[in-house]
């Protein structure tokens, strides 16, 4: 998901930083309900579509996987039919033609079997219902006043329209079979298995996503479109969806970005995981949705200026979040933070370093501007409970700098290493910080709890006041680092510039772990000036002045 950061950001003179030793604190889980002893394996959902109505006739099936002994009763969300008319109403329930007890009440959904399947037993369950979404699915105009059909599932909608375990630990495969007016295309996740028209002005679309997703990621789209075909990426097909009058700028804008996007991770981190890559323009949202294979941009979001940026953060969220998954969402900046790192590594490899380091100062300098209005808040959320507080900038930009100075800290080509065996480890898969630090634990084979620990459960970042002079008897440089910030002291390992004359530096380092430490290192001459963390890998605030 990309929501855009505010234009003006203002660059402030900084440093870096890297953690507190802490004790570890206890994992964290956000309070979703729990179903054991069920996987839900595959979803089909059949749906009608009319224009005359916004009310949708759906048939889903749904194949659950019992991986525990003894369980008669399982749930799926969905919303109920309000009093205002809209929810879903479920007509039947049956599994192998025959019918199934149900109760549809406060947004569930509950299942009661007749006896309790056998262990690894694959049951189906077929649920007929109709309704008007509340949410989850808009139908309405676009900008031209076109009617147009865009699933809005982010971050935990999907049942408002769909019968699911509408929760990130649970991936599955799914296929969508929408019938609609033969005037719109249809587009979703995965592969086109077919399209039929029925001889009535009405075509069935049917396409299939074979790798497990999440929920969220569950999308289809009806509108008129104008439908380019891209030629390929290493054998992936790449598409743009756009309304009809957007066609030649957007093609334009989504397709070179996506390219590259596209090479530069599968070449750096993996093998894309979807039968497609698909770009298209929707209402109903602004920035970006990253369903997999099918990424949604709001109809006005991708400008000359916008495009870069958010083309290549879904994208890079096809491998985060989408392919490797969070296991909750107390971890959800293991798809943003990720999507928003990459996205500054994409630049950094296609743009030069140059545009990289300014991006990463903006990113920054949005991090403290957060951090004012969110003194008290970490980037693992600590039990989430309310779904409107998911992403903050500090899951984005934040989480994003915790992966660059992880890099900074254990080196570049060991930072690479990590990441393609996280990716090959959990590919399709769910994930949780834990898994991550052990992973980078094991390739660099530097114990890594106190980083994690620092950066990622606690608040705020050092703040440091740097003083220093010059022995010219001793032909020393003198430098005194105080902590300035309230709480504990963080381990901030410092790269130190160490200007002599106007065109020579040198290069030292320090490891900052206490309240006031003083370092001292030898120069020939008087020093014009010291600069710290001059290569941009710093998380603080800092301030250096000369006795």
């Amino acid at each position: 998901m990309y929501a855009p950061p505010p234009l003006s950001m203002l660059w402030l003179a900084t440093a870096l930083s890297i953690a507190i030793p802490a004790s570890r604190p206890a994992a964290t889980i956000d309070n979703y309900p729990r179903q054991r002893g069920i996987d839900a394996e595959h979803y089909a959902f059949a749906i009608t579509l009319r224009d005359e109505t916004e009310q949708i006739d759906a048939v889903a099936s749904v194949s659950v996987r019992f991986v525990e002994p003894s369980i008669t009763g399982l749930w799926f969300e969905l919303a109920n039919e309000s009093a205002g008319g809209k929810g879903m109403r479920v007509e039947s329930l049956t599994s192998n033609g025959t019918p199934v007890r149900f109760t549809h009440a406060s947004d569930r959904l509950t299942l009661t079997l007749a006896a309790a399947p056998p262990l690894g037993a694959l049951r189906t369950f077929v649920i007929r219902y109709h309704g008007v979404p509340a949410s989850g699915l808009r139908i309405g105009p676009n900008k031209y006043g076109a009617r147009t059909y865009f699933s809005l599932n982010w971050p935990n909608l999907a049942h408002q329209w769909l019968p699911t375990i509408d929760h990130p630990s649970d991936k599955a495969t799914n296929e969508f079979i929408v019938t609609a007016p033969a005037k719109y295309q249809v587009v979703a996740n995965g592969a086109l298995v077919e399209e039929r028209d029925l001889g009535d002005e009405r075509r069935v679309t049917h396409w299939k996503e074979s790798a497990p997703i999440s929920t969220w990621l569950f999308a289809f789209a009806a509108s008129e479109f104008a439908v380019h075909h891209a030629g390929s990426v290493a054998d992936t097909p790449l598409q743009s969806w756009t309304y009809l009058q957007d066609r030649d700028t957007l093609w334009a804008r989504y397709e070179p970005t996506a390219r590259e996007a596209m090479s530069f991770f599968i070449e750096q981190i993996g093998p894309y995981s979807y039968e497609k890559l698909a770009n298209i323009q929707a209402a109903g949202l602004s920035g970006g949705t990253e369903h997999a294979s099918a990424i949604f941009y709001g109809e006005s979001s991708i400008t000359p200026q916008s495009a870069v940026r958010i083309v290549a953060h879904e994208i890079a969220h096809q491998w985060w979040g989408n392919a490797v998954t969070e296991r909750d969402w107390d971890d959800v900046w293991l798809s943003e933070g990720f999507a928003t790192y990459f996205t500054l590594l994409y630049n950094e490899h296609w743009k030069g370093r140059d545009v990289f380091v300014r991006l990463l100062q903006q990113s920054r300098d949005l991090v403290f501007t957060t951090e004012k209005s969110l003194p008290t808040t970490p980037i693992i959320h600590n039990g989430l409970t309310d779904m409107a507080q998911v992403t903050n900038r500090l899951v984005y930009e934040k989480g994003g700098w915790t992966l660059h100075m992880l890099r900074a800290l254990i080196g570049t080509d060991t930072f690479w290493e990590g990441i393609r065996t996280y990716y090959a480890r959990y590919r399709d898969r769910n994930a949780s910080t834990d898994d991550l630090r052990r992973v980078f634990e094991e390739v660099s084979g530097t114990e890594l709890s106190w980083f994690f620990d620092q950066w990622l459960h606690r608040a705020g970042h050092p703040q440091l006041h740097a003083t220093w002079q010059y022995d010219a008897a001793r032909k020393l440089v003198q430098l005194d680092i105080e902590q300035l910030q309230q709480g504990e002291t963080y381990r901030v390992p410092l790269d130190v510039s160490v200007w002599l004359g106007t065109t020579t530096t040198k290069r030292e380092h320090v490891d900052l772990r206490e309240r006031r430490q003083h370092f001292e290192f030898g120069a020939d001459s008087d020093p014009s000036a010291l600069v710290l963390d001059p290569d941009t890998w710093a998380l603080i605030e800092a301030t250096i002045t000369r006795r």
